[in-house]
């Protein structure tokens, strides 16, 4: 059995209620995730004031229209890709830092651009604004702006530490859905963010749906942490990151 807290903001008060069944739903596009620099994270707070560092999540077209500013975006998937290349258009250069580029391929200036330039990884950043890459090249930046996703973000759950987000992997979790421990009372929806999008958070639900209401039958508690422990094994052993 599950207690549910129920808050009302507008009316101060608060109600508990006993439920068979929770199902996380809540997304994970409200905690940005910054990439941890070195150098960098120490000047966040003080940069994030003054703009020299934003995350993906406050990207308004910056205003580089009357500025010529130079830009390192960290970050290789879909918002790196889409705000680099219209950066580009009015930035005096932007420097992509990809963790899937190699150094000794780095830095290339990408095809049909003059500005536009794919490093490795970042090294360090120092205090003058300086960013040294890994490949050995370094620029100085006016702006860092992370592309680097969000982070699994449950501040209204408490599982006691059993439930526990670890570099943003929720786990243990079978199927990325069923927590062994509080099988069939608690599930998550859309947490393979990556995959199929809503069509997958659709079958999730079917399937959850499934075992509820009792057409589908689950395994049992030993089975699920088994299938969790080889899947992590396995994701270890080729070095595959856990988020």
């Amino acid at each position: 059995m599950n207690f549910v807290n129920h808050q009302n903001y507008i009316v101060p008060n608060t109600n508990e209620e006993e439920y068979d069944a929770v199902v996380i739903c809540n997304g994970h596009f409200t905690e940005p995730r910054i990439a941890d620099i070195l150098g960098a994270s120490a000047l966040l707070e003080i940069e994030l004031l003054r703009g020299k560092q934003i995350h993906s999540h406050n990207y308004q077209f910056l205003n580089l229209l009357e500025v010529k500013y130079v830009v390192v975006v960290i970050g290789g998937a879909t918002s790196a890709n889409d705000i680099s290349r219209e950066i580009a258009e009015v930035a005096k250069g932007v420097h992509i830092s990809s963790r899937s580029a190699l150094s000794e391929s780095t830095p290339k200036k990408l095809h049909g651009y003059e500005n536009l330039w794919l490093h490795s990884m970042i090294k360090v950043v120092g205090t003058d604004g300086g960013v040294r890459f890994q490949d050995g090249s370094k620029v100085c930046a006016d702006i860092i702006l992370h592309c680097t996703g969000y982070k699994y973000y449950f501040p209204f759950l408490e599982t006691n530490g059993i439930v526990t987000v670890d570099d943003n992997r929720v786990g243990p979790l079978y199927k990325d859905i069923f927590p062994p421990a509080f099988a069939l009372s608690l599930s998550f929806v859309g947490l393979l963010w990556k995959l199929l999008g809503f069509p997958r958070c659709e079958l999730q639900s079917k399937w959850i749906d499934g075992i509820l209401s009792g057409r589908i039958s689950l395994l049992s508690k030993k089975d699920m942490i088994a299938d969790i422990d080889a899947i992590y094994s396995s994701l270890d052993a080729s070095n595959i990151p856990k988020w």
